[in-house]
């Protein structure tokens, strides 16, 4: 009888053991819970933190990344000076402080002079010409050529549309109002204002404000009526011209830490690039719509005199604008291959948009 105990209890034993028990180490394998590992990186910026469109940006690419993951890569962002100071993202990102950046190109022209033609050029892409020239235009290989001996990889990360002029304590009537005068404003259009006469300082948008109602500055550029309305440069600034000659689209980038960058798995990457694509399509239609209702506050709210610059004044910047840009291709043999492109792009696309897009918006108004 214990013997017969014995064989039923082993019997149910085994029976239970073959409905519950793995039967070695493949089937163990199958039946765990897969588990997958969660990458955290730093991403640095330029801007305030949650500043309206330039600040949201890095945020909503975050986000995106995180829900496209499922929560595998997850991206900390973090203004300017919360971790590097604004002007610092460049390096910080290509000496893998951080593994990514969010700022714009023209802030390393002292790295390397053609960095400036991915973000504006004065009288030249506008967005929607931006893009193309990037995206299939031959752009976006120089933008990597360029960003290679730094251990960067560069993708457009938005664009502000046209920028306005900007603000100015008094007015601009002719060439000579722009001599003598101090005007925050980043690259080649730096360069520009000093062959008028002008001198060009570079800041960071949060210093902007302080130094104008110093009178650190005579005048500054920033963006546009969404951003510029956000930081009140209305209360320091009496007059706001436009259009923007120096920035007609500037484009936004994201840098990325390339051996940060080649350690993700080819799905991680993926989402790193459709996440940076979305980002750049939704910050130019946001500004487009932003900008118009913003421009409205300032008129009838705050009674900003919103003028344009007289006529010959652009003449004479566009003229120092092409003298500016061909010495800097002149310079060194990169910034010389870049504006080849970049030239030969826009005369190309200027002409068809005379009977495309120019056509239609001057038939319509």
């Amino acid at each position: 009888m214990k013997r017969l105990l014995l064989l039923v209890l082993s019997a149910l034993l085994l029976s239970a053991c073959n409905q519950e028990c793995p039967q070695g180490p493949a089937d163990a394998a199958a039946r765990a819970p897969a588990k997958t590992e969660t990458i955290k990186w730093k991403l640095v910026t330029s801007w305030p933190k949650n500043f309206p469109g330039l600040g949201t940006a890095p945020e909503k690419f975050a986000d995106l990344v995180k829900e496209m993951s499922a929560g595998r890569l997850q991206i900390k962002v973090y203004g300017a000076g919360e971790l590097v100071p604004a002007l610092q993202v460049f390096d910080a990102v290509s000496q893998g402080t951080a593994e990514m950046g969010h700022s714009g190109a023209y802030y390393w022209k002292g790295k390397t002079p053609a960095a400036q033609f991915f973000t504006s050029v004065p009288f030249g892409l506008t967005a929607q010409e931006m893009n193309g020239w990037i995206q299939y235009g031959g752009g976006q290989q120089l933008w990597d050529e360029v960003y290679a001996p730094f251990n960067l990889m560069p993708l457009p990360g938005g664009n502000t549309g046209v920028q306005m002029g900007g603000w100015f304590n008094k007015e601009v009537n002719s060439v000579d109002d722009l001599k003598g005068l101090k005007m925050r404003i980043p690259g080649l259009g730096g360069e520009v204002l000093q062959r008028a006469g002008g001198t060009p300082v570079t800041l960071p948008g949060g210093e902007i404000f302080t130094s104008l109602q110093t009178g650190t500055i005579d005048a500054t550029e920033w963006v546009g009526p969404y951003n510029d309305l956000a930081f009140g440069l209305f209360k320091v600034a009496k007059y706001y011209y436009y259009p923007g000659w120096h920035e007609p689209g500037s484009m936004m980038e994201f840098t990325i830490n390339k051996d940060a960058f080649a350690a993700l798995p080819a799905d991680l990457q993926a989402i790193v690039k459709v996440a940076a694509r979305a980002v750049n399509d939704d910050m130019l239609a946001e500004f487009t719509t932003r900008n118009q209702n913003a421009l409205v506050e300032l008129k009838t709210r705050h009674h900003v005199d919103v003028r344009p610059f007289p006529d010959d004044v652009l003449v004479k910047m566009k003229t120092l604008s092409e003298q500016v840009l061909e010495e800097v291709a002149a310079a060194d043999d990169m910034s010389a291959k870049v504006y080849a492109s970049f030239k030969d792009y826009r005369d190309k696309v200027a002409a068809y948009h005379k009977v495309s897009e120019q056509a239609y918006i001057n038939a319509r108004d």
